[in-house]
């Protein structure tokens, strides 16, 4: 009886997990990639709140290795970083996942988008940039 109820409780623990994390319920998961930490915990938070996971990538070198073995569903990247631009960041993450999303976010507007799929300026409410990254995103799943 004992170890009946014990195995009952261990199948309703496994159906809950399922659910938990079944794909209609597993939170989208977005790179934002940032050289200025404080912005990108800042960005990573209001993101969190929202009920995205993200990871974060501090160089064009970290988002690409970051990139290759997750299963993002959008990337968010400031457009001057050190070492190299948004612009070319997208290019390179493009050719290796073409169908992710790849948001410019920055104070400094690019002359050419390249690979980039949208532009969102840093003087965007929070609210308008939550409605393109969540527009993105639901695109991205279609």
């Amino acid at each position: 009886m004992v170890e009946a109820m014990s195995h009952k409780r261990e199948s309703e623990r496994q159906v809950t997990e399922n659910l938990r994390t079944g794909p209609a319920l597993r939170a989208k998961l977005i790179l934002c990639v940032e050289d200025n930490k404080a912005y990108l915990r800042l960005r990573k938070t209001v993101l969190e709140r929202e009920g995205y996971s993200v990871l974060t990538a501090t160089t064009g070198a970290e988002a690409l290795k970051v990139f290759r073995e997750e299963p993002v569903s959008l990337v968010l990247s400031d457009h001057m970083l050190r070492g190299t631009t948004g612009v070319a960041l997208a290019h390179q993450l493009k050719t290796i996942k073409s169908h992710v999303p790849f948001v410019l976010y920055s104070g400094t507007v690019p002359e050419i988008m390249g690979d980039a799929d949208c532009f969102i300026s840093k003087d965007e409410t929070v609210a308008s940039f939550l409605s393109i990254i969540k527009s993105l995103i639901r695109r991205h799943d279609e």
